[in-house]
């Protein structure tokens, strides 16, 4: 039997996009091993709409 593994997917969010009034969101989908982070992350990842690097946060 297959054992189950520790990663799973998780969305990025852009945090100052909302705040922004700009339409539209970026949102980057990655994964992350339950085991090593049962919290959730932030990253910094390009915003093509801003066109400059903000804080991305896990929503899901």
């Amino acid at each position: 039997m297959a054992k189950k593994g520790n990663r799973v997917q998780v969305i990025l969010e852009c945090t100052e996009h909302k705040e922004s009034g700009v339409p539209g969101t970026s949102r980057y989908i990655t994964t992350k091993n339950r085991k090593n982070t049962p919290d959730r992350i932030e990253l910094k990842k390009y915003n093509p709409i801003l066109k400059k690097y903000t804080l991305h946060k896990e929503i899901k």
